[in-house]
C-alpha cells in the first residue's frame, strides 16, 4: 500500500483549517441579536469617527475593519492600545464610538485603555468571545464572537478567532454600507485610482452594445415581429426606430404580457402601437458612473444609448458595466430600460 506523501498530509490539514474556520463563521449567525442593529445604529448616528482598538492579531483585525470602514463610508481610525497610554488619547473626541477587540476579554492594555476613555463617555461597542468578561462588562454593547475551536491543533494561535472577528467586522461594515445607501458611485470617491475607479471614469460608449446585436425592429413592423425578436435576443426588450435610427420607441417584455392580458391580436397591429414611446436614454459621451447613478435613480439595469440627434447608437446593460474584470454586486432593482 502507497503512504501518504507530506503534499497528501499538508492538503488534509488544509482542508480542516478551512472547514473549522468556516463553521465558526456560521457558528456565529445563531449568535446575532439586537445588539448588533444597535451596534449599527450606534455607529450610524455618531457624529465624530469609529476608534477600534485591539493589540496582537486583534489588533491586526482592528486596522482591517477600519480599512474596510473608511473605503465603504463610515469614517474609522486605528487606536493601539500602548500607543494611546502614550500620548495617542489624543485623537479620541467626544461623538466618536469605540470598537474594542479581544477574544478573552481579559486584555490587561486594552482594559486598561477603555478605563481611561471612559471619562470622555464614548459609546463602547464590544467584539469578544467571552461576554461576561472585565471588557464585556465595561461594554455598551457587546458582539458575541465567540467560536467552538480555533483551527490551530494545539488551540493556541488565534485562527478561528481571529477570522469570526474580522467576519463580524465585515458584517458591520455592510450593514452600514445599506443603512447609508452607499453605492458604487460612492465607492469610486474613494477609490479613483483602482480598477473599479478607472472603469466607472470611463465613457458609455466604451461599453455599450452596438451593431447587429442591438435588439431592434423599424417602426411600422408588425407587432409580432417585434415580440420574435424580444424571443429571440433573450434580452427582455427591443428597440423601434426610423430607417435613419431615429430611436421612436421600446417594447419589453412587460409590455408584451399587458397585452397578452388585453388580449391584443399581434399579427394585426403594428408595433407603434403598443410600444411605448421616450425610452430611458444616456449619452454615449457620459460616464459609467453617470449611468450607474441614472439606473440607481430609475430603478432600471438598462439604459438606450443615443447619440447626436437621438440617433441611437447602442444599449448598455448593468453587466456590460461591471462584467469585465470581476463580478461586483450592484444594488439596483431588476428591470428594463
Amino acid at each position: 500500500m502507497k503512504a501518504k506523501s507530506k503534499g497528501d498530509e499538508a492538503l488534509k490539514q488544509a482542508r480542516e483549517v478551512l472547514k473549522i474556520e468556516a463553521e465558526c463563521i456560521l457558528g456565529l449567525i445563531p449568535k446575532l441579536d439586537r445588539n448588533f442593529s444597535k451596534a449599527v445604529d450606534t455607529i450610524f448616528g455618531a457624529k465624530g469617527r469609529v476608534i477600534v482598538s485591539g493589540i496582537g492579531k486583534s489588533g491586526l483585525i482592528g486596522r482591517k475593519i477600519v480599512a474596510t470602514f473608511t473605503s465603504t463610508g463610515t469614517p474609522a481610525i486605528f487606536l493601539h492600545p500602548v500607543e494611546g497610554m502614550h500620548g495617542d488619547l489624543g485623537i479620541v473626541t467626544k461623538g466618536d464610538v469605540l470598537i474594542a477587540i479581544s477574544n478573552s476579554g481579559e486584555t490587561a492594555e486594552l482594559n486598561e485603555l477603555i478605563s481611561r476613555i471612559g471619562p470622555i463617555g464614548l459609546p463602547l461597542i464590544v467584539l469578544t468571545g467571552n461576554p461576561k468578561s472585565t471588557l464585556g462588562h465595561q461594554s455598551d454593547i457587546v458582539i458575541d464572537v465567540g467560536v467552538a475551536r480555533e483551527a490551530c491543533p494545539f488551540g493556541l494561535a488565534p485562527t478561528s478567532s481571529t477570522t469570526a472577528a474580522l467576519a463580524m467586522g465585515d458584517a458591520l461594515a455592510v450593514a452600514l454600507t445599506e443603512k447609508r445607501n452607499f453605492g458604487e458611485k460612492d465607492f469610486l470617491k474613494f477609490h479613483p485610482g483602482g480598477t473599479l475607479g478607472q472603469r466607472l471614469m470611463s465613457r458609455v460608449k466604451e461599453a455599450m452594445i452596438t451593431g447587429e446585436r442591438i435588439p431592434r425592429v423599424f417602426a411600422g413592423a408588425p407587432a409580432l415581429e417585434a415580440v420574435n425578436e424580444i424571443d429571440r435576443r433573450n434580452l427582455g426588450f427591443v428597440l423601434i426606430t426610423d430607417r435613419k435610427d431615429r430611436l421612436k420607441g421600446i417594447l419589453t417584455d412587460g409590455d408584451v404580457r399587458r397585452c397578452v392580458k388585453s388580449g391584443v391580436r399581434f399579427d394585426t397591429i403594428p408595433v407603434d402601437d403598443i410600444m411605448t414611446l421616450s425610452p430611458r436614454t444616456i449619452d454615449e459621451n457620459a460616464t459609467l458612473a453617470k449611468t450607474v447613478e441614472t439606473m440607481e435613480t430609475l430603478e432600471i439595469t438598462t439604459l438606450v444609448v443615443t447619440g447626436k440627434n437621438s440617433r441611437l447608437t447602442g444599449y448598455i446593460h448593468l453587466h456590460d458595466i461591471f462584467g469585465r474584470g470581476g463580478t461586483l454586486r450592484m444594488s439596483v432593482p431588476n428591470g428594463n430600460a
